[in-house]
């Protein structure tokens, strides 16, 4: 019994059955412990989405390319600053609103898909992910989408939309009949589709706006929330994409050009803060905000330099949408968690494998004055 005392830290006045009882409690809960890790896994529910299966379909649809994103896997890392107007600081205590403050930039312009060597076309989802390098270790990290809205309003249905997209080897399209099957089983996803299809497509990356889809909360120094969604608006103004790029041989053009204006001087965007009524859905990122809503312009992000992946720069580094400065926090939307658990997932995997040389290969570039 002296062992028992010893595991369970039992006095030895206590009577074997109350011994027994504490061994029961400690055994609960070592089991208790090994099921949550299980769970996280997808070990005792196969059934159950997990990140890794989320992952796992990404390279069903795409093929393996170590080394790559999962999604979003064609990039070019850029380089500025983000410079503050102000008008942020009522909104939230985050340091890098606080007016005249110019915070460092990293990050990344990317096109969806997990295809690290498909050709550039005009069409296909833009993002533009970005890391604030605030002061005291401070981290801000944003990636943004391109589209009015996002095209699924949960993580399942996201994973069952992968499914129902992916093009036919035959045809290269996806087939009609799974997709209609999708849509009428998620008809606020058909809602969404239609937005996106009927958005402008700009001629590249520097003329296009970026947006958050999510939906986040800003705290201010006196503990005020706000709800939000953000954009990036381009300064260069819009021009629609014309039949001539649609034929241009050159498979990296959108990435080019970009690379060209850089040359040419700073792309800027500014980021435009759209503040959401109660009455707006904060867990639904299928619905846009209406665009008359209260906005504020918080500041500009200024390009200044771009760079092909490589080791330590913008390859390595983890777009978490939930790494986040004090004066930010997530909202109730259920894809923040499920987008950062999958990034998490894809990071760890390609982390571990053999790095190919980027697909788009840019020399650096320094754009001319600031």
């Amino acid at each position: 019994m002296s062992l028992l005392n010893d595991l369970t830290g039992a006095s030895p006045g206590l009577s074997p059955r109350a011994v027994f009882l504490r061994l029961g409690a400690i055994g609960a809960l070592v089991a208790g412990t090994a099921g949550a890790f299980a769970y996280a896994g997808g070990w005792l529910s196969p059934g159950d989405l997990t990140q890794a299966r989320i992952v796992d379909r990404f390279e069903q649809i795409n093929g393996p390319h170590p080394g790559f994103r999962r999604n979003h896997a064609k990039g070019l890392c850029l380089a500025g600053r983000f410079e503050s107007s102000g008008g942020g600081a009522r909104l939230s205590k985050a340091s890098l609103f606080a007016a005249g403050q110019v915070t460092p930039v990293t990050g990344r312009i990317a096109l969806a898909g997990g295809q690290p060597s498909a050709a550039d076309a005009v069409a296909t989802v833009r993002s533009l992910a970005l890391r604030f390098h605030l002061p005291d270790g401070e981290e801000w990290r944003t990636g943004n989408n391109d589209i009015p809205v996002f095209p699924v309003r949960t993580p399942e249905a996201f994973y069952a939309q992968l499914l129902a997209a992916k093009p036919d080897p035959a045809t290269g399209k996806p087939d009609p009949e799974a997709l209609k099957a999708f849509f009428a089983a998620h008809p606020e996803s058909a809602k969404a589709a239609a937005l996106i299809k009927a958005r402008t497509i700009t001629s590249g990356f520097a003329d296009d706006t970026f947006r958050s889809l999510n939906a986040f909360r800003f705290v201010a120094a006196d503990g005020n929330e706000t709800l939000v969604r953000w954009a990036f608006v381009p300064e260069q103004a819009a021009t629609a994409e014309s039949p001539a790029q649609t034929a241009r041989a050159d498979k990296n053009f959108l990435f080019d050009d970009f690379a060209a204006v850089i040359r040419q001087g700073p792309v800027r965007w500014h980021l435009v803060v759209t503040l959401g009524a109660p009455k707006e859905a904060s867990a639904d990122a299928t619905l846009p905000w209406p665009s008359e809503g209260a906005s504020v312009d918080v500041g500009r992000v200024v390009v200044t330099a771009t760079e092909a992946e490589a080791s330590g720069n913008c390859r390595d580094v983890n777009f978490d949408p939930l790494v986040l400065p004090a004066g930010i926090v997530g909202s109730d939307d259920p894809l923040l968690s499920a987008r950062s658990a999958a990034y998490s997932q894809s990071f760890t995997r390609r982390a571990g494998e053999p790095k190919a040389p980027s697909a788009v290969h840019d020399t650096p570039v320094s754009g001319a004055g600031l």
